[in-house]
């Protein structure tokens, strides 16, 4: 890949990892990267680094612009190993370089490192003078994590958010524009911000409502976002209008049906559902949770408006799967969706009772259920499909 220029003296010197394909439990189909940004001044500026493994492959990208011992500053905005881990690297050919952080950063820094490193904090606000170019610091605490923070070059009004507006996506592309001269790439850039988004700042819509308020009311006008995965945006309010949305809630008009099945009866329940909501003119999607991964529905759960969940029972409880994806749903906590749950049991329910707890437990009042023994019967079919579409009629005026 030939050099990477952001503007005048500012270089993507990141790595793409073109095998990647989980991420701590996250799906990554389209593999990812891990992205650092080189700024040629008086003080030579290395922001953030890169995965272990792939410090090499930075350090030739280093290379090709300025002897890597060179480097004056690094800047770690978030101390998570995908990160940081390339840290102790750089360190050893440019064991004078100073590091500015977060408070918490350094604490990180301190823990995982234990290293005797030069380690400055910085807060919202506060300045690094570099030459002709001057960086500004963005604490994000729970953006995702407590050290969590952005660094603004005021002089290119360039963003350098670390996770926020990112994506697990490799390309040979470097560019938003680049990647939407093609539609259906570019489809595929706001599928996997999405994807992104939902598996990792679901959780934390209102902070991100506040930070962006924040920034707007610091005077900082953003002409580029270079986020620390995926592709960097030119064109940043298309990325930052879809995090506004997000963090709202605001939703399609669409249904999913999320189930698991034993002998197949929650499985009839669950495409008769289905049957009522499409017959009622809604968009609907069937997953079954042993044959979708469960990081693509949940970016389906952050674009519906509605979600009904199904499980038969198992030992007076729910269905492991369901139980483990409830759990991993209800971690990052959506927002403004209509709920309704649905089972099947033999000698004994609970997992439609089950899966109303969990969901009262997290502030979600399910507004209709039903539970079936054995498998459902005609008159049963028909509540099935009334509930689809009692629950498309209430997207509809939502």
């Amino acid at each position: 890949m030939s050099r990477v220029e952001l503007t005048d003296g500012i270089y993507w010197v990141g790595v793409v990892d073109w095998n990647l394909r989980d991420f701590h439990g996250y799906t990554t189909p389209r593999g990812g990267t891990y992205n650092a940004y080189l700024i040629i001044d008086e003080k030579i500026t290395l922001v953030d680094t890169v995965k272990r493994g792939f410090a090499d492959e930075m350090f030739g990208r280093i290379k090709e612009i300025v002897d890597p011992s060179k480097i004056d500053y690094v800047v770690s905005n978030h101390v998570e190993m995908d990160h940081s881990s390339s840290l102790p690297d750089i360190m050893k050919i440019a064991p004078n370089a100073r590091i500015f952080t977060s408070e918490k950063g350094k604490e990180g820094l301190l823990k995982y490192y234990m290293s005797k490193w030069d380690l400055r904090t910085v807060k919202t606000g506060d300045e690094l003078n570099i030459g002709k170019r001057t960086l500004l610091f963005i604490t994000a605490p729970m953006l995702h994590w407590p050290d969590s923070m952005a660094t603004y070059i005021k002089e290119d009004k360039i963003l350098l958010s670390n996770d926020l507006f990112g994506q697990h996506l490799s390309s040979s592309f470097r560019f938003d524009e680049e990647l939407c001269f093609h539609a259906d790439e570019c489809d595929i850039l706001m599928d996997e911000a999405a994807k992104y988004y939902a598996n990792i700042f679901m959780q934390f819509g209102a902070l991100i409502l506040k930070k962006i308020d924040e920034i707007q009311k610091l005077g900082i006008e953003i002409k580029m976002i270079a986020p620390s995965h995926g592709i960097i945006w030119k064109n940043p309010d298309k990325i930052i209008d879809a995090y506004l949305n997000w963090a709202k809630g605001v939703s399609k008009q669409k249904v999913l049906v999320i189930y698991d099945t034993m002998w197949n009866s929650t499985e009839i329940m669950a495409k008769e559902i289905l049957r009522g909501v499409s017959d009622s003119g809604v968009e609907a999607s069937l997953f079954h949770l042993r044959r979708n991964e469960w990081s693509e529905i949940v970016k389906e759960v952050l674009e519906s408006r509605a979600v009904i969940i199904g499980s038969p029972t198992l030992n007076n409880d729910l269905f492991p799967p369901v139980s483990g994806f409830l759990t991993y749903l209800m971690g990052l906590r959506p927002k403004s969706k209509i709920w309704s749950t649905f089972g099947s049991y033999g000698w004994a329910g609970g997992a439609v009772r089950a899966i109303n707890e969990k969901l009262k437990s997290t502030g979600n009042e399910p507004v209709e259920f039903l539970e079936v023994k054995f498998r459902p019967d005609e008159s049963e079919m028909a509540k099935c499909y009334a509930m689809g579409q009692k629950i498309a009629s209430m997207v509809k005026s939502a």
